[in-house]
């Protein structure tokens, strides 16, 4: 695919105005003024020049979705001074990618990629962050493990050298409807509440999987109201999408 990149004029830093904007009105609405809600902007299938400019606007947290994409603007991302966030379905061939230009990688979601991970990180000597993706709408479409196996998963990612889990991942369901994709972003709420209680009664560790990235454009009032720290926007901060 040829990546496409924003036309002259397109102001970044106030679309990313806009964007927080609305995340300080759902916060103060939700009853978490000033929880700090971080918001990640996903600049896959945007050129180079482009993501630097978003990064140039404000946009330090962005996200990339596919490696080869990653692979090409990574040392322009890493220049701009992003911190990028794998927010793609990762496959383990791929895996060292991502161990070479991410600060953590949220779409966790199988022990496998995650020993593929924590070796590649021991043989960079680095340490990796890590989000497990759960799959809160059932959808075959979407990728993650099911919301019940989710803390076992975490568990046994946390034990492993060199990554550190903090927090828990999903997309929401493909609905208008605002009780049905919230029930889902409250689903993945409980997951890491839990992670946390269990923590502090000793019976996992993983007291630092406080983060439930959970949100995008179109939806982030809906997560944010269910507890999200971290949404996920594109279009809203880079514009319209360039079709595939």
């Amino acid at each position: 695919m040829t990546l496409s990149t924003t036309p002259t004029g397109h102001d970044y830093a106030a679309a990313l105005a806009d964007v927080r904007a609305r995340v300080h009105v759902a916060e103060a609405a939700a009853g978490r003024a000033g929880s700090g809600v971080q918001v990640l902007v996903a600049t896959k299938a945007w050129d180079a020049a482009a993501a630097a400019r978003a990064v140039a606007g404000g946009a330090r947290l962005v996200g990339e979705s596919k490696m080869q994409e990653l692979a090409d603007k990574g040392e322009a991302l890493r220049e701009a001074g992003a911190v990028v966030h794998v927010i793609g379905q990762l496959q383990r061939n791929k895996a060292a990618i991502a161990v070479e230009y991410a600060a953590c990688v949220q779409t966790v979601d199988s022990l496998r990629l995650a020993e593929r991970l924590s070796r590649l990180c021991l043989e960079a000597g680095r340490d990796l962050q890590v989000m497990i993706q759960v799959n809160v709408s059932g959808e075959e479409s979407k990728a993650g493990v099911a919301p019940a196996e989710a803390l076992d998963l975490a568990a046994a990612v946390q034990a492993l050298p060199a990554l550190e889990v903090v927090g828990f991942m999903t997309i929401g369901l493909n609905s208008p409807v605002e009780d049905e994709v919230r029930a889902g972003y409250r689903t993945l709420r409980e997951i890491r509440d839990t992670a946390l209680i269990s923590s502090e009664r000793g019976a996992i560790d993983l007291s630092t999987a406080w983060h439930l990235s959970m949100g995008m454009s179109n939806d982030l009032e809906w997560a944010i109201a269910e507890g999200a720290t971290m949404v996920r926007v594109g279009t809203a901060v880079m514009g319209s999408r360039p079709s595939a």
